[in-house]
């Protein structure tokens, strides 16, 4: 390469004097030692020695301004792609801007509305490198919280007093999980005593959970001292996080896909609510009460059955 650069600087001079019939006997003599396709090498000699390229400055549509407002944007859609990014925008801009998270010039907001859903992901390219590895989304809230919530495995309860009970919602679905609101039951098993509550409930909701444990906890007869669950958002929340916290129950959970570790109330699940409602679908307020007068009734009597509004229905077992 030095040396073809050094021929091309020695014959510039030359082709740039001679005649018209020398500059096509040098342009020849120039291809058969290059190689070069033969305009490449006519460009090459009518150059002027010394003059220095000059790189061509790319005339850029989005400056640095619209990369920062995207990332911001990026952000707050939770880290999705450009494709589904690019169709977000302007609800997205529209109510950031209405609850005082975002102030865009107009200009940059013009351009953020324009923007291809490639040109978004090239955009995006370094500051997803800077993910290291690490998972693209943002974790959210429930996952601090499970991580801030101990995990309890089948081997740590050792010989606990009575009032820690295993948690575990059955959905009564009718088979394989399907999206719809459902009712549900919680089951809670007393690992000392095996003594189990089962609520019904309209839908699998946290507030619901939050009202069950109010019904249990009166009506048991020894201190509710903790609960142990899954994973399950219904658990894994706010709310019941500071219900746990303000009544002074201790909060644990089981590891990820390891039933065994809530081998009680599991085993419940199956020997009393399955038993006893089977496995069909159920869904509104008149199924939940029927669940509910299904567990009372299959109950001994001497515990009896306690019913509410609120949409729970509670029975011992």
């Amino acid at each position: 390469m030095t040396t073809r650069k050094e021929l091309v600087a020695a014959l510039q001079l030359r082709y740039g004097s001679a005649t018209f019939g020398d500059r096509i006997r040098i342009l020849d003599e120039f291809v058969a030692l290059t190689g070069y396709h033969r305009k490449h090498a006519i460009r090459l000699l009518r150059e002027k020695p010394g003059a220095a390229k000059g790189t061509r400055e790319r005339n850029r549509l989005y400056d640095e301004a619209v990369r920062q407002a995207l990332t911001v944007l990026w952000e707050a859609a939770d880290r999705v792609c450009g494709k589904r990014l690019k169709a977000l925008i302007p609800k997205l801009v529209d109510a950031m801007e209405r609850h005082g998270h975002l102030d865009l010039d107009p200009v940059i907001r013009a351009k953020l509305l324009e923007v291809s859903a490639a040109t978004i992901d090239r955009m995006l390219a370094n500051a997803r490198l800077h993910i290291d590895g690490q998972r693209k989304r943002r974790k959210g809230v429930g996952s601090a919280i499970r991580r801030s919530i101990p995990v309890r495995t089948f081997a740590d309860w050792r010989d606990p007093p009575p009032g820690f009970f295993e948690i575990d919602m059955v959905e009564h679905c009718g088979g394989p999980k399907t999206d719809g609101d459902f009712v549900h039951t919680l089951t809670l098993t007393d690992i000392a005593s095996g003594w189990t509550e089962c609520v019904a409930m309209r839908v699998r909701n946290q507030m619901l959970v939050i009202e069950a444990f109010d019904k249990v906890a009166a009506d048991l007869p020894f201190a509710m001292l903790g609960v142990d669950s899954d994973n399950d958002t219904a658990f894994m929340n706010q709310s019941v996080f500071d219900y746990c916290k303000g009544h002074g129950l201790e909060q644990t959970r089981s590891r990820a896909y390891k039933k065994n570790d809530q081998a009680w109330v599991e085993q419940k699940n199956g020997s009393v609510v399955r038993r006893l409602v089977g496995y069909g679908r159920l869904s509104g307020a008149d199924a939940r009460n029927a669940l509910a007068l299904r567990i009372s009734a299959n109950v001994t009597a001497d515990f009896g059955n306690v019913t509410d509004s609120a949409g729970l229905g509670v029975a011992r077992c």
